[in-house]
């Protein structure tokens, strides 16, 4: 009998973030997005949008403080999952993040914006970007809606992505909220 090898599928492709957000990449640093100092962002978890009304803390476990990173926080499912024709709204943008610190060392570009899902189940995505140097992102987004993660990176030559996760969130109802 052969013995099957498991295979584990990305959950960045498996939830369409690699396709809709960003293309396929290599993850090069660790980041850690963590919402009311205990609940940590993992792929495709559900928050409700009550627990992440603040700002997270956003680590960088990068190589070292002379290394910098743009993070971008995203929703590619802008009005509606079904039919994001607004995609991508953009939530949030800290550039000049230090290595081995956390976006309250960097240069909040765009201010964090809380998730609102009105239709449906959203991906928020969290991008991050390693600069070639520090002050290399000059170009802040006129708007919010109708973001482009791929383009943004382009624009400031930021390369490919170094890391990357996402959280799932839905409308609240009235009984749902705690």
């Amino acid at each position: 009998m052969m013995a099957m090898k498991m295979m584990t599928a990305d959950p960045l492709a498996v939830g369409r973030v690699i396709g809709d957000v960003i293309d396929c990449f290599t993850p090069a640093e660790k980041m850690t997005v963590t919402y009311n100092s205990n609940k940590q962002v993992f792929n495709g978890h559900e928050f409700f949008p009550s627990a992440v009304t603040t700002k997270p803390r956003v680590q960088v476990h990068g190589d070292d403080m002379r290394s910098f990173f743009t993070l971008v926080m995203t929703d590619p499912d802008v009005p509606g999952p079904s039919d994001p024709y607004l995609r991508e709204h953009l939530h949030w943008i800290v550039s000049d993040i230090p290595g081995t610190t956390d976006t309250s060392f960097g240069k909040e570009l765009v201010k964090y914006e809380m998730p609102r899902p009105n239709i449906g189940i959203h991906r928020y995505v969290f991008v991050l970007y390693k600069q070639k140097r520090r002050q290399t992102v000059m170009k802040v987004p006129t708007s919010r809606d109708g973001f482009n993660a791929r383009k943004y990176a382009d624009e400031n030559e930021l390369g490919p992505p170094v890391a990357a996760v996402f959280f799932n969130a839905q409308r609240e109802t009235a009984s749902r909220r705690r």
